[in-house]
């Protein structure tokens, strides 16, 4: 199934924990879906993010080559990227053994398709390999200040960067998952007055 690659599918704040995020429902698995599951999707939230992460990418394109040839790496800097910094979200500090599988990962990544490191250039108008863009993205967020402003959101259950200043958000997009926290507690709310009335 196709997926429209929305602004919001984006709220991560990182490309990297936008690509984590590419898995719906993570901890359910008899509704876990993956995105990224046809290589075909990769190129089009590959072009999805030249938009909505053009600051982090400094503007330039992304460049996949074969999706089917590059999904393994992908794949494998995704949950290694996820497994580390969710664990970081829930218990404030690096795992060794998770953080091993991610550098691994991350040299993977920015070895790309070809087996040679991808090496980065200051032209604006060359394409920068998605894998390496990726594994990039997730090594700048190994920074003490970035790292502590990752959360889990209460509603999703996505990885997203807390940009706000007092460091207190609890969803990764407010017109969404925010939204959709307070209509379920106004429900709730409803529910309990009725009950109470009728009981």
């Amino acid at each position: 199934m196709e997926t429209i690659w929305t602004r919001h599918r984006f709220s991560g704040g990182a490309l990297a924990l936008n690509v984590a995020n590419s898995v719906v429902l993570r901890d359910d698995p008899a509704k876990r879906l993956d995105r990224f599951e046809d290589g075909a999707e990769i190129v089009r939230f590959a072009g999805a993010a030249e938009t909505f992460c053009a600051e982090e990418l400094g503007h330039r394109t992304l460049a996949v080559g074969d999706p089917d040839a590059a999904r393994g790496k992908i794949i494998a800097l995704r949950e290694a990227t996820d497994a580390l910094f969710r664990s970081h979200a829930l218990e404030g500090a690096v795992e060794t053994v998770l953080l091993g599988s991610f550098l691994s990962a991350c040299a993977d990544a920015l070895r790309g398709q070809t087996g040679q490191v991808w090496e980065h250039t200051t032209s604006s108008t060359d394409a920068v390999p998605f894998s390496a863009a990726v594994a990039l993205s997730a090594l700048a967020l190994m920074d003490r200040e970035k790292r502590a402003r990752i959360r889990i959101c209460a509603n999703c259950g996505w990885l997203f960067l807390d940009a706000s200043r007092n460091g207190s958000r609890l969803w990764c997009d407010m017109t969404v998952c925010g939204n959709r926290q307070k209509a379920k507690r106004h429900y709730r709310r409803h529910r309990e007055q009725k009950e109470e009335l009728h009981g």
